[in-house]
């Protein structure tokens, strides 16, 4: 069974009013406090829901909760605003009904908060798309704009709306918004010149000052230091929450949002800028010949840069200020103004210039969020006005305000009236005129055309003569003097003239929610709301742009005589407009109530509350509720939810609905009184029968529920038992199983013992007679091998006895013999001695002879002769000795033989170098240009990397091999390949560093003769392509570690997306050939390498420090890079110790 909701499920006091009994106004406050405690902030009268300012967050506005309440009956959940949104938005989608929501309330009750709820919902529930967000979005952002312009800080309320707001958002036939319109309602310019205290000024002026750059200020001419400007409050100057540099920003990207250009924005922050200057524009009294005083500038400072902001002439506004023209017909009469007056006319002008900017910006805004196309659409329209106003001191807008509202409740009241007696006509039930205070007679008192009260003052405004305020309460105490809402101390009534309460300066008027009293002083200057015709063509002279939009009557060539229609009379016709559009559409209400003036939360007051539900007529609109029946509900809801209560309902029922609720009804024997059956709902006139019925159910439940928990509790057991049962015989069964197990196996062991012992019995028996046989056997084989032994001896013993007589007849042959050679050995060496004697003899004789003969030529050139040969002979042993030991034909060998004579010091150390550079010479003549090309590398890397980063050592035995990926060869690089219309240099696998969290991405690096490119790893897909002319510098650390950042010069067509920082292994080989490549493409310009622990990256428009620490990486033995925050990359590398 579907489980459904209801209001009055888990209801904390009572969420309708329209059931609250006894309905008192201390009940009604009750309840409302009662809500309030527990966090409930919503409550009902009917369809209207009252709203109460928590002055704080709660879960209550999540997306979830916006889901809960979607597509979702009215009455189903408890009370919330998304209901009312829902409901609304529902009707205007599926019924083609056009929607308005009428939030009213008091300053600080929350009605700017509601209305964004109300829209935000609508927003969230409506469909998706493009275009459809791109409408929202502008919807939505408007809000901050017109807050911005239209909110101040009061005392009430720390962003109180300052005008009525009243916006038709407009749909498709899907229910999709497709644009809005926006309509502004008499916005408190008085507020620009002057403040109460403990206010603000509007809050673009402090967002402005607080928020906008120094460089725009210093454009606008203006300063930082809200004291220097007249108009703007001091003591309030800053609140609490309000962080109004951020709201600036917000305001200017919401402006952005909405299609306002850029120029539009500096207009009209030129003309905010104005309006400040304006107010620091001071006057002195001059006399003149005439008697009369004359206005003059005092610091004409301010006058010139508000002149420059504005492109208007300075004594062309320094003449308006000082001078007035009147014309009447063919007349033009020109008039000094005095002090007083020249400041009157400079309050006016700022009024106005602040006034016709907040139109334009409505203007502008809604040019923006119009729908396009002309096609009539659906419409919803949110009203976000004053409430009713009751200050110590009443004033003219006080007075307006009011009125308003008068107007309001009477269309709610007729409104209301008129959708309860469509109701009961649409269900048949019979209507009883209900008795209700009708506030027709105070609005007929307020705006008749004849003798009203906005009438006479525009009579008065109009007549010639002397007209001050008090000619105008003299005629309103002779006009209005019988009217029964009319009081005053002056008038022909005698009842009011001992009436203390009422000043002679002041009337009072009853309104709907009580008695108000008005004091009359500046009702005549706030209705005229003069500017005057020179300030106005001043205004148009202006070279800005939108001063001419905004001051259109100040064109000479369209003089208009005619007097402008006065304040009221402008909100009178606005209100006129206003009512007859709601009259079109179906009513929503909202009523916004404070609980406290502290703006505090969980503090609720009873006296603040109970007067605001009195002016808002909350009572009043419970009454008219209730006057006929109090609650209805659908047959099917009502059949659902109660159907327990009868047996032959319970548990289905098979007919139709509405006999089910009768049959229901019948049997609980409620009075036919007490009730009535509508078409298709049930009427109930009484709270207590509805509680009656709830109280039954409650009980039912319990009894339901009490049946429910015997039902399951015996269905537990028995499936308990039964689980017991089975499990029972699950365990015998095992059990059984495993006993027989058991013993099959233990007869299966002892058969296998006993066949085991039975092999063995025999196979020892067969081992026996086995060993036996084979003892006989060996036996006669033992024997047989001692007899052949002794045979065998035998035969030795006579064979050594032979060839021991054969040695002995050798022995002595063998010594014979070698007497007989020892001998002549003797005879021969005698022999040889005696010849070598001769032979020394003779040789020792010849060389005598020889001496003697040759003596003579020795004893001239013996001595340089023999000096000469001895030189000759040590030079060629010398040589000799060289040529044998040369060292090997390594370029880098450095041994050489040691000098074997001192007088060979310089032939040594020459031949030494003649004898490397010959090596030399010989080593190179065997290099190709390719590793000649290598060489020239690893010396163009010393020169670079050498004692200065701790990788290079260990790249020195590495050969540079340039295509390290093989590309030309490798199919799965064919497409990267083709794509290269340049031979390349380089071809490695580096990883490129993501700034956002430090990791690395695989890519492809190529280096060409002009260029190097950066392609994906998988699918080779280019990624990067930069010229090498582009290349300013590299970056690098002095650790052991291969991280490099590639920067790219300023302006560039590749320094768009920022620098490079990757990583490689090949760190020295990449720098040193992106170097020497480089070099020859920017016309020999070698590139700046940068060898640093910390260097700057340009990541797009934010640069990026990099910073290398010692440390042990989180992974593996190699760097690591981790993202610190925003500005810093710290990359960790191992300590080499």
């Amino acid at each position: 069974m579907e489980v459904k909701t209801s209001l009055l499920d888990n209801m904390i006091g009572v969420g309708d009013m329209v059931l609250l009994e006894p309905l008192t106004e201390d009940s009604f406050i009750e309840n409302l406090r009662n809500r309030f405690d527990h966090n409930e902030i919503y409550t009902y009268i009917g369809s209207v829901v009252i709203s109460m300012n928590p002055y704080r967050s709660l879960p209550i506005f999540t997306p979830e909760k916006v889901e809960e309440y979607r597509n979702r009956n009215f009455y189903e959940l408890s009370p919330h605003i998304y209901a009312l949104a829902d409901e609304a938005y529902r009707s205007l989608r599926d019924q083609d009904k056009d929607q308005c929501i009428l939030i009213t309330g008091e300053s600080g009750a929350g009605k700017t908060e509601a209305s964004k709820l109300v829209m935000s919902y609508v927003a969230a529930v409506c469909g998706k798309g493009q275009e459809v967000n791109k409408v929202k979005e502008q919807l939505l952002q408007s809000n901050p704009v017109l807050e911005a312009f239209g909110n101040a800080k009061t005392v009430r309320n720390d962003n109180s709306s300052r005008f009525g707001k009243y916006m038709d958002i407009e749909f498709d036939f899907k229910g999709d918004p497709v644009g809005g319109v926006i309509s502004n309602y008499l916005l408190e310019k008085s507020r620009v010149v002057k403040q109460p205290r403990g206010e603000r000024n509007f809050h673009i002026f402090y967002q402005l000052l607080s928020g906008a750059s120094d460089d725009t200020l210093r454009k606008l001419k203006l300063d930082r230091d809200f004291s220097k400007y007249n108009y703007l409050s001091l003591d309030s100057a800053n609140v609490n929450g309000l962080d109004d540099a951020a709201n600036f920003r917000t305001v200017r990207n919401a402006m952005q949002i909405v299609g306002f250009m850029e120029d539009e924005v500096q207009s009209v922050l030129e003309l905010v800028a104005a309006v400040l200057k304006l107010g620091n524009i001071e006057f002195k009294p001059e006399s003149r010949s005439n008697g009369y005083d004359e206005s003059r500038v005092k610091d004409k400072n301010d006058l010139k840069e508000m002149c420059e902001l504005l492109g208007i002439e300075q004594s062309v506004l320094e003449r308006a200020f000082s001078y007035r023209t009147v014309e009447a017909k063919l007349e033009k009469v020109s008039t000094t103004l005095n002090v007083s007056q020249a400041y009157y006319a400079r309050d006016a002008l700022a009024k106005n210039l602040y006034s016709r900017l907040f139109s334009w910006l409505v203007t502008r805004i809604n040019e923006s969020i119009k729908a396009q196309s002309k096609t009539r659409h659906k419409v919803m329209g949110v009203l976000d006005i004053y409430g009713f106003e009751i200050f110590e001191d009443n004033s003219f807008e006080q007075f307006i305000i009011n009125y308003c509202n008068e107007k309001l409740q009477q269309i709610f009241i007729e409104l209301t009236l008129r959708e309860e007696q469509e109701e009961y006509i649409r269900e048949d039930i019979e209507w009883t005129n209900i008795e209700y205070f009708n506030n027709a007679v105070i609005c007929d008192l307020i705006e008749n055309n004849q003798n009203g009260i906005l009438a006479m003052l525009d009579e008065e405004c109009l007549r010639p003569g002397t007209v001050t305020d008090i000619t105008f309460l003299d005629k309103l105490n002779t006009v209005c003097a019988e009217h029964q809402h009319f009081e005053s101390r002056l008038s022909k009534n005698s009842k009011f003239l001992t009436d203390h309460s009422l000043p002679h300066s002041c009337f009072r008027i009853q309104h709907y929610a009580g008695k108000v009293l008005y004091r009359v002083e500046g009702f005549m200057d706030k209705n005229n709301d003069l500017l005057y015709r020179d300030l106005s063509q001043a205004m148009y002279k202006a070279n800005h742009k939108l001063i001419k939009q905004l001051f259109p009557e100040g064109n000479p060539a369209k003089v208009n005589l005619k007097r402008p229609p006065t304040a009221g009379f402008q909100f009178k016709h606005s209100v006129g407009t206003l009512m007859r559009n709601l009259q079109t559409k179906n009513p929503n209400y909202i009523r916004c109530v404070k609980p406290n003036d502290k703006k505090a939360p969980r503090i609720f007051t009873d006296s603040l509350v109970r007067h605001q539900v009195a002016y808002l007529g909350l009572m009043e609109n419970v009454r008219v509720r209730r006057a006929g029946y109090a609650y209805r509900q659908a047959y099917e809801p009502c059949l659902e939810r109660y159907k327990m209560l009868c047996k032959q309902t319970w548990p289905h029922w098979k007919g139709p609905t509405r006999e089910g609720v009768e049959v229901l009804m019948a049997d609980l024997q409620v009075s036919t009184e007490e009730f009535a059956y509508g078409n298709s709902k049930i009427f109930i006139r009484n709270p207590r029968t509805l509680f009656s019925l709830e109280e039954k159910r409650r009980g039912c439940l319990e009894n339901l529920a009490a049946l429910i928990q015997k039902i399951y509790r015996g269905w537990k057991c028995r499936t308990h038992f039964l689980l017991l049962k089975r499990s029972q015989v699950v365990v015998a069964a095992w059990y059984r199983r495993y006993a027989q197990q058991k013993k099959y196996t233990q007869i299966k062991s002892a058969t296998i013992m006993v066949q085991s012992y039975s092999r063995g019995w025999k196979a020892r028996k067969i081992l026996r007679e086995l060993k036996h046989q084979k003892r006989c056997e060996e036996a006669a084989t033992t024997i047989a091998a001692y007899w052949h032994g002794t045979q065998a001896r035998r035969e030795l013993r006579r064979l050594k006895e032979e060839a021991r007589n054969k040695h002995a007849v050798s022995v002595i042959w063998a010594g014979w013999q070698g007497t007989k050679a020892r001998r002549e050995l003797k005879r021969l060496k005698k022999e040889a001695r005696r010849r070598h004697a001769v032979a020394v003899i003779w040789a020792y004789w010849l060389g005598l002879k020889v001496r003697r003969e040759y003596r003579k030529f020795f004893r001239a050139n013996a001595g340089r002769k023999i000096y000469s040969f001895i030189m000759q002979r040590l030079m060629q042993k010398y040589f000799l000795g060289l040529k044998r030991d040369l060292p090997s034909m390594s370029p880098i060998g450095g041994s050489w033989p040691t000098r074997p004579y001192r007088f060979l010091d310089t032939a040594h150390t020459e031949l030494r170098s003649i004898f490397h550079h010959w090596r030399c010479k010989k080593y190179r003549s065997r290099f190709t240009d390719e590793r000649k090309a290598v060489f020239e590398e690893k010396l163009q890397a010393s020169e670079i990397f050498k004692d200065k980063k701790a990788l290079y050592p260990s790249s020195v035995g590495q050969p540079f091999r340039g295509d390290y990926l093989e590309i030309s060869k490798n199919p799965k690089y064919q497409k990267l390949s083709s794509a290269m219309d340049e031979k390349v240099l380089l071809a490695d696998m580096v990883n490129k560093i993501n700034r956002a969290n430090g990791k690395g991405t695989a890519r492809i690096f190529l280096l060409t003769k002009n260029n190097f490119v950066l392609a994906d790893q998988k699918t080779g897909q280019v990624k990067a392509s930069v010229p090498l002319p582009d290349l300013a510098s590299i970056s690098v650390s002095t650790q052991n570690d291969g991280f490099f950042a590639l920067k790219l010069k300023e302006g560039s067509a590749g320094a768009t997306k920022g620098d490079f920082l990757l990583s490689s292994e090949h760190l020295i080989e990449i720098i040193t050939k992106l170097r020497r490549t480089g070099a020859t493409a920017v016309n020999h310009n070698h590139l700046d390498i940068d060898i640093s622990d910390e260097f700057l990256v340009q990541f797009k428009q934010d640069k990026v420090c990099v910073k290398f620490v010692q440390g042990a990486p989180k992974n593996g033995n190699g760097a690591s890079c981790k993202r610190k925050n925003n500005r810093l990359l710290e990359v960790s590398v191992p300590s080499t110790a």
